[in-house]
């Protein structure tokens, strides 16, 4: 056993394998990475698309338009504030986040949800 650990250590390299000895042209690296880019490209552009399609991305999932039960119940609470504040846009183009911030001020009765509505543009002072 000893004997052949000091073989490997004293063993001579042995000559380079032919694939080791061949050299890459620098066009032929470009292309390369120019054929890897543009795969990783489409590749990002379809899972873009694909999120899009499924409603997965995050933004969309906070953006989602309302049924008209909720936009009824949103045009109620916003009523109760008609002393105050006016609905500044289309009651169609209200979101599910609108109507939580809407909520939220109805339960706790926290200004600062309706200083966001104001700051997005769905509420209006009068």
């Amino acid at each position: 056993m000893l004997k052949g650990i000091i073989e490997k250590l004293f063993k001579t390299p042995q000559t380079n394998s032919p694939h080791q000895n061949q050299s890459i042209s620098q066009a032929e690296v470009e292309s390369i990475v120019e054929a890897k880019l543009k795969e990783h490209a489409a590749a990002l552009e379809t899972n873009q698309t694909e999120q899009l399609s499924h409603g997965r991305g995050s933004s969309l999932e906070e953006d989602y338009t309302l049924s008209a039960k909720q936009i009824e119940y949103a045009l109620s609470l916003i009523e109760k504030l008609r002393d105050e504040f006016e609905l500044a846009i289309e009651p169609s183009l209200l979101t599910i986040k609108d109507l939580n911030r809407l909520i939220a001020y109805n339960r706790y009765k926290n200004k600062g949800t309706l200083v966001n509505l104001v700051k997005k543009g769905v509420l209006a002072r009068k």
